[in-house]
């Protein structure tokens, strides 16, 4: 599962979760209960901060994968027999292991 995924169902879970509790702190009887108000604004106030941080979390991991796709095409283009030959030894290694079974 990737982060953005993963991200996303947690996100979903959350907003679930709040819509079954706004559902239970809307019932009219409970309007009459003064820290209900209080109640239904910190939820609100509560699901605004989540939202901004699951942006947040996903902006800062869509960034370091850029980061670390740069950095990899960099050392790429820098040292191309290295990689070649990384390339080459995983290769003989995965088929040594095939040719095993």
């Amino acid at each position: 599962m990737s982060v953005s995924e993963s991200l996303s169902t947690t996100q979903a879970d959350l907003e679930k979760l709040v819509s079954d509790l706004r559902g239970l702190l809307a019932s009219k009887d409970l309007d009459s209960v003064p820290d209900i108000k209080i109640l239904r604004q910190k939820l609100d106030d509560g699901l605004h901060s989540a939202r901004e941080a699951a942006v947040r979390a996903a902006q800062d991991a869509a960034r370091q994968a850029k980061d670390a796709a740069l950095a990899a095409d960099r050392y790429a283009h820098d040292e191309p027999w290295r990689v070649a030959g990384a390339a080459l030894a995983v290769g003989a290694l995965v088929g040594f292991l095939l040719a095993r079974r």
